[in-house]
């Protein structure tokens, strides 16, 4: 069955189903995770002084992907999606239990931070390629990329607008409270998941002695193979060692360059985290104006750079926030095209390797982002990383001449089997 991209076509996703549920357990999720992702950093800096050392826990959640993310994979494409997604944040929810105890026991140290965000993130590689292969089996393709932008923007909007002012105040009253909420969201998104009824996933028949060394490889064949597929990712990786940069460095340039404290810190991640919601929203009506999913793309790189030599040349907290806002929203407009067309452009069997051979080489550039923005900020000053952020989103733009220069905008097509 070919699969082109039918701009202007697409169904939205029915909440029966399955999708519902599914959505319900992302938004969950995700906000026991915003309240994590805002707390951590502020324990961090309660811990010690060293940016260097505030940076790697940061790279430490990124990682798992360089060691686990194809093998995640390659299991996710061997094993019941459903089963495997809500065993996993089983799993996360009794490890951040166990980690919120031992902050409110004061055990808390650096090193249990950074065997925290490695834990999780190892979980997560086979989390998010289950996640990405179940859902075309949840909404038909028409509807996928309307599925990607709910799933996402929802996930974006507890994150921020839920998560991001009330992590830092649950902080305030305790510094275990937000991990807490977090290991309870993993069990609610888990019950969620188990009470999906899909029906048990068709599998071929695999060659006798076929070890999972090989399906990574035949999984990572597509992704060369793709032109499409190759050029976005290819470009993702390099802007993703800029979005490590600015990640781990993010609550020292508002603590530190603007002066503005923890409540600035929140204001600069909910206005992130808007710009983000309303990029989901916009991202089919953006992506049909400018012709197609593969040509909203480049102009928005150019954009994303321009606002982020704005944040870091501007010493203003207003500024910041506004510039981060639409640094969000062209973001997500990429994040809702990127996972669409490889969903749409991959064969159904495979879409675990494939989706987790993006991952893996899209998340490697973010671990030497984390530590360059760290030694740059302690080199040059705390706003310095917003920039080198800025120029590495700018060099990634070259990677999609090759798709965005084709007469049919790249385009191509894949048959799903």
């Amino acid at each position: 069955m070919s699969v082109g991209i039918a701009y202007g076509t697409e169904h939205a996703p029915a909440w029966r189903g399955g999708f519902g549920r599914l959505w319900t357990a992302a938004a969950v999720s995700r906000l026991g995770d915003g309240l994590r992702a805002a707390a951590l950093p502020l324990l961090a800096v309660g811990l010690t002084d060293s940016p260097l050392l505030v940076s790697l826990v940061t790279a430490a959640g990124y990682v798992p992907w360089l060691f686990f993310g194809l093998l995640g994979g390659a299991v996710a494409d061997r094993v019941d999606q459903r089963r495997a997604m809500w065993a996993v944040d089983a799993v996360r929810g009794a490890l951040t239990a166990a980690f919120a105890l031992a902050v409110w026991l004061d055990g808390a140290g650096i090193a249990l931070l950074l065997v925290l965000a490695f834990a999780l993130t190892t979980l997560q590689t086979l989390f998010d390629n289950a996640t990405t292969s179940l859902l075309p089996a949840v909404v038909p393709s028409r509807a996928l990329g309307r599925a990607n932008a709910r799933l996402m923007t929802a996930q974006t909007t507890a994150a921020t607008f839920l998560a991001a002012p009330l992590g830092p105040v649950l902080f305030g009253l305790t510094a275990a409270l937000p991990f807490g909420v977090d290991a309870l969201s993993y069990a609610v998104a888990a019950l969620l998941v188990a009470s999906l009824r899909l029906p048990a996933p068709e599998r071929a028949v695999r060659a006798a002695g076929r070890t999972l060394r090989q399906d990574i490889a035949e999984g990572i064949r597509v992704l060369r193979r793709d032109r499409v597929l190759r050029a976005l990712c290819t470009a993702n990786t390099v802007v993703n060692v800029g979005i490590g940069a600015l990640v781990a460095t993010l609550v020292l340039q508002v603590t530190g360059w603007l002066h503005a404290g923890h409540t600035g810190y929140a204001v600069v991640l909910v206005a992130y985290g808007a710009g983000s919601v309303a990029g989901g929203a916009a991202a089919g009506r953006l992506s049909a104006l400018l012709g197609g999913r593969v040509r909203s793309l480049a102009p928005g790189l150019a954009l994303q750079a321009g606002c982020l030599v704005l944040a870091g040349t501007v010493r203003s907290l207003a500024v910041t926030a506004a510039a981060l806002a639409v640094f969000g929203a062209l973001g997500m407009v990429w994040n809702v095209n990127e996972t669409t067309l490889m969903q749409q452009r991959t064969p159904e069997k495979l879409l675990g390797r494939v989706s987790a051979a993006m991952r893996t080489l899209g998340v490697a550039g973010a671990p030497l982002g984390a530590l360059l923005g760290g030694a740059t900020a302690q080199i040059l000053g705390p706003n310095t990383p917003l920039l080198l952020a800025a120029a590495l989103v700018g060099c990634a733009l070259p990677a999609l001449r090759p798709i965005v220069t084709t007469p049919d905008g790249g385009r191509e097509r894949t048959t799903r089997k």
